[in-house]
């Protein structure tokens, strides 16, 4: 239900939606109206004759501009004042050919920590399958009994299997000798 006088609110409304070349354009028209701006404080007789000068803006990476814009933009005692915050730093990027491969690469703490127990784990499975742990002596210990055990149900199976085979044969022999007669 819709209350009473009110009637449609704001969300129902069309959006409208910038395209990525409006934005472009508009950039665009504002980075030359900020040349024209320079070329006049500076004495527009040589910017206007030079129509090198002209191009190379024009071809100038965006991120150059920003960066510039970034330095000439400094807000509140900035101005003023040298800041040095660390957080602040733009942080450089280095080509593949400047990185240093072959120097000590510095390990974090869960890095050296996580390296540390894969190391122990290595030499405790070696010592393991020498059988030099405790568990190792353990386990040798209990497949030991297990292997008496085993042993001893075979040779009682074996005897009872002889026994019997030889009262099957005794009882046959009477059985052929009492046929016989």
């Amino acid at each position: 239900r819709v209350p009473a006088g009110r009637k449609g609110g704001h969300k129902g409304r069309a959006r409208q939606y910038t395209s990525p070349e409006e934005i472009d354009a508009q950039l665009q028209a504002e980075k030359q109206k900020a040349r024209e701006e320079e070329e006049q404080k500076e004495g527009g007789d040589g910017a206007a004759g030079d129509p090198k000068k002209e191009k190379k803006s024009l071809d100038s990476d965006e991120s150059e501009d920003e960066e510039d814009d970034y330095q000439q933009k400094r807000k509140g005692v900035e101005g003023l004042i040298d800041i040095e915050n660390p957080n602040r730093v733009a942080q450089t990027t280095k080509k593949v050919t400047q990185l240093d491969l072959d120097g000590p690469k510095e390990l974090s703490r869960r890095e050296r920590e996580e390296i540390e127990k894969q190391k122990a784990k290595e030499r405790y499975m070696k010592m393991h399958l020498a059988g030099k742990t405790e568990q190792a002596k353990a386990d040798l210990a209990r497949l030991a009994i297990i292997r008496k055990q085993r042993e001893e149900a075979a040779r009682k199976k074996e005897e009872e299997r002889k026994a019997k085979d030889d009262a099957t044969l005794s009882g046959k022999r009477m059985q052929s000798l009492s046929l016989n007669k």
